[in-house]
């Protein structure tokens, strides 16, 4: 075996670690690349994502926008695909003989595509394809299913519109020149009931482990674990609660069956008697691997998606809580038997500060403990930034952050979030009710936030910052100039440094703040790659 042929396998191998399985192309001499030492920066080639089942409520009205930046280096062809996930109450799979098929065969639970059916049908389908857009609907199989939602271009976001709750989980890959940086976010309203209010998530990659501090199986809580399969096996999962006591007894958490290339909400309060207002969730994976997010939503306080919490860690951040928010409670977990005390700071506008009151945190080890922080930020932009005494005893924790009075609040969930190295993208913006939130808890960072056009038409744009170390800035991002509908703006650290980011869309519906905030993760759409001519002779030991 060659060197070039053992470079391949190492960078495959660094690939399948980003996404999940990866494709991989030997760097030309004269291709676009960044080049470190001996490794080549390139693009992923090929990624997956998942999104869950957007609502459980007749009254929601959910966008799913799907988005590819522009990428040195990504070059040639490729595709952007999202397909309906098969419901579980469908027929199994062993039966119908789905499962089996490859991702683009997949026909089960989709719609047909306004765009592509429009290819066919004259000149408003020619705009429609152009554009992208669809409707997704879920309900009994379609032969003639067509792809939910497919980009059309990398730089220009498209979008497809779901109504009710029969609005589907979508699984979906890209490849080629749409895989690096591939970013899918769906945004949900719901005007009454439980959970009412503005819901929103960014699509992730399966995995096989989650943590999520902050869900409850309290009374006026109705929190459901979704679970979604991309691959043609089915996947073994465990779920397991912490409470303020330590693990809850469960009856249903072991063992869990999630059908191939299907969707699985689990409600909580169906896995355990005990009732507890602050539980962290631990979804482990037996066999296979899929996506995992939870649903919080209260009966009097809204609702909103809880994504999972970075790895657990003796350092956590918590970006972009909303200048405005009138209550703040922090949940944090820590695996094992050791306690911990958690060093809390606010990064504000002007500097890291400690909470009056809050100075320090006690964790008990294999227990969940709530802290109420109260109006946190007073009237301006902050992120919570915790240091474990003891960096060795790792951490997992979010916020949940509430908006409006009494009687009139709204609820979102921030989780502690991965630091964004590269870029990160955030979808469905408008230049009224986007606010992005930039901190640099170690360090002054230079970022470029680019405006894509809009994902009916404009011209986009680019703005640069400074993030003082220690410091959170809610920035006045760039809007594209005549932009028509939403688009995205995407973040670039300067080499070398480090920012935390998150992302909040905010509306007023009857005298009720309606938010939702999403922390924007690297995209992971760069890997370095050893070059050809680098000695892996090692491997062939």
């Amino acid at each position: 075996m060659n060197r070039t042929t053992l470079s391949l396998i190492a960078g495959a191998t660094a690939l399948a670690a980003v996404t999940g399985f990866a494709a991989v192309s030997a760097p030309d001499v004269g291709s676009a690349t960044e080049r470190t030492g001996a490794a080549a920066t390139l693009p992923v080639e090929r990624t997956g994502l998942l999104c869950p089942r957007p609502s459980i409520s007749d009254l929601a009205e959910t966008t799913y926008t799907s988005f590819t930046p522009v990428t040195r280096g990504a070059e040639g062809e490729g595709t952007a695909t999202l397909r309906s996930a098969a419901e579980q109450s469908a027929p199994d799979d062993a039966e119908t003989g789905k499962g089996e098929k490859d991702e683009n065969d997949d026909k089960d639970g989709e719609q047909a595509d306004d765009g592509e059916k429009g290819e066919k049908d004259g000149e408003k389908g020619d705009k429609d394809a152009e554009d992208g857009k669809g409707s997704a609907k879920g309900g009994e199989p379609d032969k003639a299913a067509k792809p939910v939602l497919q980009l059309r271009e990398p730089g220009t976001p498209v979008t497809a519109d779901a109504s009710g709750a029969e609005a589907p989980a979508l699984i979906g890959t890209a490849d080629g020149r749409f895989a690096s940086g591939w970013t899918t976010q769906q945004t949900t309203e719901v005007t009454a009931g439980t959970g009412r209010g503005l819901q929103g998530v960014a699509c992730t990659a399966a995995d096989t482990q989650f943590w999520f501090p902050g869900a409850s199986t309290d009374d006026s809580r109705t929190d459901y674990v979704h679970l979604t399969n991309p691959d043609d096996s089915a996947a073994v999962v465990d779920i397991e609660l912490y409470g303020k006591n330590g693990a809850l007894k469960t009856t249903v958490g072991e063992g869990i069956t999630v059908k191939p290339r299907s969707a699985e909400p689990v409600l909580l309060s169906t896995l355990t008697d005990e009732k507890q207002t602050d539980v962290t969730v631990h979804v482990v994976v037996r066999s296979g691997r899929v996506g995992a997010a939870v649903q919080a939503l209260d009966d009097e306080l809204g609702g909103d998606w809880l994504p999972a919490s970075a790895d657990p860690s003796g350092s956590l951040v918590m970006p972009g809580i909303p200048k405005d928010a009138t209550g703040v409670r922090l949940i944090a977990f820590t695996p094992g038997d050791s306690d911990v005390d958690l060093k809390v700071r606010l990064a504000s506008p002007s500097g890291l500060i400690t909470p009056a009151g809050n100075e320090t945190l006690h964790v008990k080890g294999g227990m969940t403990a709530g802290f109420d922080l109260g109006d946190l930020t007073r009237g301006e932009a902050g992120s919570l930034v915790l240091t474990a005494s003891d960096r060795s005893v790792p951490v997992v924790a979010a916020v949940r952050v509430l908006r409006g009075k009494e009687g009139k609040q709204e609820t979102a969930f921030i989780p502690a979030a991965r630091p964004v190295e590269t870029r990160a993208t955030a979808l469905d913006n408008t230049a009224k009710g986007t606010t992005l939130s930039v901190t640099s808890p170690e360090g002054t960072a230079q970022i470029k936030v680019t405006a894509s056009a809009g994902t009916k038409g404009g011209t986009p744009a680019t703005k640069t910052y400074t993030i003082k170390s220690g410091t959170t800035q809610d920035i006045e991002a760039p809007v594209p100039a005549g932009v028509k509908g939403t688009y995205a703006l995407t973040v670039e650290p300067q080499a070398g440094t480090t920012v935390y980011t998150s992302r909040t869309l905010s509306s007023t519906e009857g005298g009720v703040p309606f938010f939702t905030v999403q922390p924007l993760p690297d995209d992971r759409g760069m890997v370095a790659v050893p070059d050809a001519s680098e000695d892996l002779s090692v491997l062939q030991r």
